[in-house]
């Protein structure tokens, strides 16, 4: 490869002498880029130009950890974010240690994601000292997780990208693993009122408030009093990665009740946040699977009462493109998984069909008999 086109522009790309030149030729006609990297070769054997001694790249670690720095104060906003970014880093850390990071190319990421791929699940902690007979199984990685790091990976090569140290992301050359997508865990209303009886504050509020509105559980937690309309009668979410996430979503009467509650008792302007630091709340993680344990009911995340928010939508007559608004998501394509009617909403539909038909005929078979 002589030249090649990055962006507008086309960039020399050859070896001479054995060394690896690659320079922007700022040039956007081919034929010019073409004449102007003839002459540059043509300089270089002569002597009239020297080559460019570019200075060596950071390793692996070092360099993530300038990205993870990064992150902190690009999404200081968004803890959850910079947390997630830390947490799933340690895998690519593990692998690639202290790699130069322009040595790494498409190989070496299809190596990470074999790698990854023969890995098992590990225990998050160290299990209690008491009776159980429950025993922790190691399964092997879910494809979503490896995918997730390969995201953050794309993320990391295309900072490096921007501050113009490396020149090409060698992820987007690397095919993604297939997810299943899996059954979507929807929570019957019995299994709510289960749950519900057996939680406690704030899990209750918190539970509620996304079952009525299917809110992200980082949105709940994000809410603060000037996101509250009551006298419209909704709230709006003013964060978000897409457009589409910042939305008004209306409030039912038990929102409206719990978050106008929150919002009187809130000292800071947040309605879900810890008592000691009166920051917005983290996880409920543990409280959620107490509660679980103590219901009886059959385990479910948190972030199910989002899909279970969405089905009970559908199911109630609502529809794909107002469903997507409500969900904050940028594509129709995103919400069309919760379009599985049981055969009982099948047969609705169709009788509704026919009630519209044989009423449409009617009206033109009474026509046609009255013309006056």
């Amino acid at each position: 490869m002589a030249i090649y086109k990055r962006g507008d522009v086309w960039w020399m790309d050859f070896r001479f002498e054995g060394t690896h030149v690659q320079k922007s030729t700022k040039l956007k006609n081919k034929r010019e880029a073409e004449s102007y990297e003839r002459a540059y070769r043509t300089q270089l054997a002569k002597g009239e130009v020297g080559l460019e001694k570019k200075p060596e790249l950071p390793g692996f670690d070092i360099a993530m950890a300038e990205f993870l720095a990064f992150a902190e104060v690009e999404h200081r906003s968004k803890p959850n974010t910079v947390r997630s970014y830390k947490s799933t880093s340690r895998a690519l850390i593990s692998f690639f240690k202290s790699t130069r990071i322009d040595k790494i190319d498409a190989a070496a990421v299809e190596k990470f994601k074999q790698w990854r791929g023969s890995q098992k699940t590990k225990p998050r902690s160290e299990p209690k000292k008491k009776k159980t007979n429950r025993k922790w199984k190691a399964k092997p990685l879910a494809p979503a997780t490896i995918n997730r790091e390969l995201a953050l990976l794309k993320v990391f090569f295309n900072y490096f990208i921007r501050k113009d140290m490396l020149w090409g992301n060698p992820v987007s050359r690397v095919k993604l693993l297939k997810e299943d997508g899996g059954h979507l865990r929807v929570v019957s209303y019995e299994e709510e009122r289960r749950y519900l009886a057996e939680a406690s504050q704030p899990l209750i509020d918190f539970a509620s408030v996304m079952i009525d509105t299917g809110m992200r559980p980082a949105e709940v937690a994000a809410i603060q009093k000037k996101d509250l309309f009551f006298d419209q009668g909704y709230l709006y979410v003013p964060d978000g990665k897409t457009k589409a996430a910042k939305r008004r979503i209306p409030l039912t009467a038990r929102a409206t009740e719990i978050l106008n509650r929150r919002a009187q008792a809130s000292k800071n302007g947040y309605l879900f946040a810890t008592e000691e630091t009166n920051a917005p709340i983290t996880t409920l993680k543990t409280g959620h699977g107490a509660t679980i344990r103590r219901s009886g009911v059959a385990h479910f995340r948190l972030y199910d009462l989002r899909h279970t928010f969405a089905t009970r939508f559908l199911e109630s007559g609502g529809d794909l493109v107002t469903l997507q608004a409500l969900l904050g998501h940028s594509s129709i394509h995103m919400v069309t998984r919760y379009a599985h009617p049981t055969d009982v909403h099948k047969f609705d539909a169709i009788r509704r069909m026919e009630e519209t038909h044989t009423s449409t005929q009617q009206k033109m078979t009474e026509r046609k008999e009255d013309p006056g």
